[in-house]
């Protein structure tokens, strides 16, 4: 496979340092034209993350935005993209959120369904920093928060010394019918397990690879936070996901724990303004919102590693823990093949 433009898939250390995030504060007027009263009307967000996260950053944002209502969208990120294409000639979205990491926003810039926005805030923020791509060259993505794709385990079927740390590691014998990853047809986190994976190891190694690991697997849901939701239950042992799943679930009492593998995406987590949609006012505030330090105090709070440099993650993850796991992403290879490696899995393991 030839290799071309690479960037760490980390956001690095330097950067966490470095870049500040300054949010809009009540009262003034939000980037991108939004009217000073803050009579921002229908706002319609499109978004594969957490139905309550994202429920919440909503009423966040109607909170600090009088007249505003958000109406959130969820649905897994290729579902969504492909509802956006679509909806091309006559948008309803007017901003899209998440999708397991930067490679679909890549993916989906030529396709005519996301656009440009420069929020005041981040307005010096240069494409790359030290190697690490934190936005589009062209502002179609902006880079909201960093995910970590590793295994999460249930504690109470899996010791710590015996949780696989390794992606081979996912081939042993004693897996077999036990892990559950999402559906790479569906899921922007399954979609970034296969390109990681391909790219690794070379396209035919690559899909030697994923035929091995089907047979492993016991189930392959839609939903990216569903396998993780099987761990917790009992019903795998192993799930194939971010790490704020993990802590999520974790959290609220259940028996689960998250490994780092030895090397893995770790990428920022983007927001997008959606080309054409009915509210761009709306959508640019929104943006501004997830970018603030309240709207990242919010993903926070929901164990995603914010990257708002005032707004500490709840993590028990560090980017310096985590930094030497990070995997190279050829970021061209991924815009020319996503749509065919998606295709082709779905030709491989209907």
């Amino acid at each position: 496979m030839k290799k071309r433009k690479w960037f760490h898939s980390a956001v690095g250390l330097t950067l966490a340092a470095s870049i500040a995030l300054t949010g809009c504060s009540q009262g003034e007027e939000a980037s991108g034209g939004a009217p000073a009263d803050g009579k921002l009307g229908n706002i319609a967000l499109y978004s594969p993350e957490t139905p309550d996260m994202s429920k919440e950053l909503g009423k966040g944002f109607e909170t600090a935005n009088s007249g505003s209502t958000v109406n959130v969208q969820y649905a897994g990120t290729n579902v969504l993209v492909n509802r956006m294409i679509a909806e091309k000639d006559n948008p309803q979205g007017d901003l899209w959120y998440g999708g397991g990491g930067f490679l679909p926003f890549e993916s989906a810039k030529d396709k005519g369904i996301i656009t440009e926005y420069i929020p005041e805030s981040i307005k010096d923020w240069p494409e790359v920093r030290d190697g690490i791509k934190i936005r589009d060259k062209d502002w179609k993505w902006i880079g909201a928060e960093i995910f970590v794709l590793g295994f999460v385990y249930n504690t109470d079927l899996v010791k710590p010394e015996d949780a696989p740390k390794t992606w081979d590691d996912l081939l042993d014998p004693k897996w077999k019918g036990k892990i559950q990853m999402a559906n790479p047809a569906a899921s922007g986190t399954a979609t970034l397990t296969v390109l990681a994976q391909l790219m690794e190891r070379g396209e035919e190694p690559g899909w030697d690879y994923f035929k091995k690991l089907m047979d492993q697997v016991s189930a392959l849901p839609d939903s990216g936070s569903a396998p993780t939701k099987a761990v917790a239950k009992g019903e795998a042992s192993i799930a194939i996901a971010f790490d704020f799943m993990a802590y999520e679930m974790k959290a609220k009492g259940e028996k689960v724990d998250f490994i780092v593998p030895e090397k893995t995406a770790i990428i920022v987590n983007p927001v997008s303004l959606v080309q054409d949609g009915p509210n761009p006012a709306g959508g640019k505030a929104f943006i501004d919102y997830l970018l603030s330090k309240d709207g990242q105090q919010i993903l926070s709070n929901w164990y995603h590693i914010p990257i708002h440099k005032d707004v500490p993650s709840k993590t028990p993850l560090t980017l310096e823990k985590v930094i030497p796991h990070a995997q190279q992403l050829d970021v061209d290879w991924v815009v020319q093949n996503y749509d065919r490696v998606r295709n082709e899995w779905r030709t491989k393991f209907k």
